[in-house]
């Protein structure tokens, strides 16, 4: 079963129906800690999964995965192809749902409450938890009506609210400075290049204001210079909100990560800290990965 995504909708841009569902805001209670991994000293925890498997019909993918992503961190997981990365990936925004065979046990913690809970509606998670693809998917719009397009769904109206939210949120993806001097704002999307488009649709997420930013293999499909851009937008991306990337690229992992799980045959063999990880694994399979004898 392919890992990847269905593209074609983005990530909070689902319009907030009157469903009677939760609303899911942020708990008043403070968040738990975890002092795990334990070479890192302790910090809030923003999302977790307990127990969570994943099957696609009858083929499970995912088997009982507990990982802690710790909040503004950079929490990547790393594994072979087909080792359920981009499943475990869509759990945690609800997208696997999209696709009607898949079934998810276990929980999903955001900020303390079950995403899967019957209450809370789906389109409310994934304003909070956004989603960026492997591959660059600007709508066939102008730049400015791609960042838009989500606070359009969402009910902004006001052209001079939707100018301030692109114009920040073009800023916040290291993007606005390029749009300016190309003059690009008001034409296609679709003319920019593949490093500019997937910032682009980092916008696009930001524009929404999440929480969580979810990567899928974010920079597998540009070039060097591009890639780098993308590293360094995600180490400043951290400082406001918490990322979980999903990476095939160790030297990228081991860049930018802050913690590292370890993703095989659709178990976490392994989770801590990414210089940990990379220099003193405890797992014999996680140092074969890294060394490349398997994957």
């Amino acid at each position: 079963m392919s890992e990847s995504a269905d593209n074609s909708r983005p990530a909070g841009s689902e319009p907030p129906e009157a469903s009677g569902h939760a609303t899911m805001a942020p708990p008043a209670r403070a968040r738990p800690m975890t002092a795990a991994p334990p070479e890192l000293g302790p910090a809030p925890v923003k999302m977790q999964t307990v127990g969570v498997s994943v099957y696609f019909g009858d083929q499970q993918v995912l088997n009982s995965v507990d990982l802690t992503v710790r909040e503004h961190e950079v929490t990547a997981v790393i594994g072979p192809s087909g080792s359920g990365k981009s499943s475990l990936l869509r759990c945690l925004n609800r997208m696997n749902e999209l696709m009607p065979t898949v079934r998810t046990e276990g929980r999903v913690l955001l900020d303390g409450e079950d995403i899967y809970s019957p209450e809370v509606d789906e389109a409310l998670v994934r304003r909070r938890v956004g989603m960026v693809f492997q591959t660059p998917n600007p709508f066939p719009l102008t730049v400015f009506d791609n960042v838009a397009y989500g606070p359009r769904r969402h009910g902004v109206r006001d052209r001079a609210q939707l100018e301030e939210i692109v114009e920040k949120s073009l800023h916040s993806a290291a993007l606005w400075d390029e749009i300016v001097e190309g003059n690009a704002l008001y034409r296609s999307a679709l003319g920019l290049s593949g490093g500019q488009q997937q910032r682009l649709c980092i916008a696009r997420v930001l524009a929404v204001e999440p929480e969580v930013i979810l990567m899928d293999e974010p920079a597998s499909a540009l070039d060097p210079i591009s890639t780098y851009h993308i590293e360094e937008l995600m180490l400043r991306l951290r400082e406001t909100y918490t990322i979980v990337l999903v990476t095939r690229n160790m030297f990228q992992a081991s860049r930018v990560a802050d913690t590292t799980g370890v993703l095989i045959g659709g178990e976490l063999i392994e989770y801590g800290s990414t210089q940990r990880i990379f220099e003193r694994p405890l797992d014999k399979r996680t140092d074969d990965y890294i060394r490349g004898r398997i994957g």
